[in-house]
């Protein structure tokens, strides 16, 4: 099965939209199955040495990283994309390796798959990972956070967020929001 991990917890305080005093950092996980080593949203990071460390917990270096999953293209979830060497992007549009592009595939292994969830970006993606524990969401900003105001301020289609997450809701035992930790998803 495959694993889930939070390398680093995001935050926000920009809740409501326009007031211009919100800070905001996306939330990094780790997901790993077989030969898959997968960073989801490296996000912006004040040093490259908050992912090295992050990394490093887990026995891993940024080389190790052979994948980078993008919940979508808000520059707050994608920012240190340049750091993984050796890792394919895997984004709303394909597979980018090197200089290429190929045809995006939804189905990563038996226990990684990607559905998309526009709403609060047109390129709006979430992995689905079956771990031990339960399925698990990494879903970007289709939830921000556990108990985030119901309707997303910065969303494209506010009535496409809700379609989302209702998908997401059905899918998931567990959600990585786009703004903090791992919660489970009450049914």
């Amino acid at each position: 099965m495959a694993t889930v991990d939070v390398l680093v917890e995001g935050f926000t305080s920009d809740d409501t939209k326009g007031d211009g005093n919100g800070k905001t950092s996306c939330t990094m996980s780790l997901v790993r199955d077989g030969d898959i080593v997968m960073v989801v949203d490296p996000g912006t990071l004040k040093s490259q040495d908050i992912m090295k460390d992050a990394l490093a917990k887990y026995g891993l270096k940024v080389e190790d990283v052979n994948t980078v999953f993008l919940t979508h293209s808000h520059i707050d979830h994608f920012g240190s994309i340049g750091m993984f060497p050796n890792a394919k992007a895997i984004e709303f549009y394909g597979e980018w390796e090197k200089d290429g592009v190929e045809d995006r595939n939804d189905k990563l292994s038996d226990d990684i798959e990607i559905i998309e969830t526009p709403g609060h970006a047109r390129t709006g993606l979430t992995l689905l990972v079956k771990t031990d524990k339960g399925t698990v969401a990494i879903c970007g900003d289709v939830f921000w956070k556990e108990n985030f105001p119901d309707k997303d301020p910065y969303a494209d289609e506010p009535e496409e967020v809700e379609k989302s997450r209702k998908k997401v809701l059905e899918a998931a035992d567990f959600i990585v929001p786009g703004h903090a930790g791992i919660y489970e998803n009450k049914k």
